[in-house]
């Protein structure tokens, strides 16, 4: 697949809140990460321990929209809002961009940043 595709492909998974399939496919095993409150993950392994711990504190997914997508060169962007309603009754609303830096087929680099 080409750059395009794999966004294209990852991000249905994200949208169909399959967020740890997204991971374990397109991430590279030394994948990092970093997320808007400068959290770090180092691996593919922290990366799928970090989202495993909160997508069990969802209670119920109100909503995950795609807005924009963008390709660069090795680089991609993908502009979401997340609506969840947590289990200790907090609401999660984010709107937000996602960048990724790809290495082949292969996530080595993932940022967040809330809009």
């Amino acid at each position: 697949m080409n750059l395009k595709e794999n966004l294209i492909a990852m991000d249905s998974l994200v949208q169909q809140g399959q967020i740890p399939q997204a991971v374990e496919q397109f991430f590279d095993a030394c994948a990092k990460s970093k997320d808007h409150n400068g959290a770090i993950t180092n691996s593919k392994a922290e990366m799928l321990d970090k989202m495993d711990q909160f997508l069990g504190g969802i209670a119920n997914v109100n909503g995950i929209t795609l807005h924009n997508q963008a390709v660069g060169e090795n680089v991609t962007m993908s502009e979401y809002t997340f609506d969840f309603d947590m289990k200790d009754g907090s609401k999660v609303l984010w709107n937000e961009i996602i960048k990724r830096e790809w290495e082949g087929d292969k996530v080595v680099n993932e940022s967040y940043f809330l809009l």
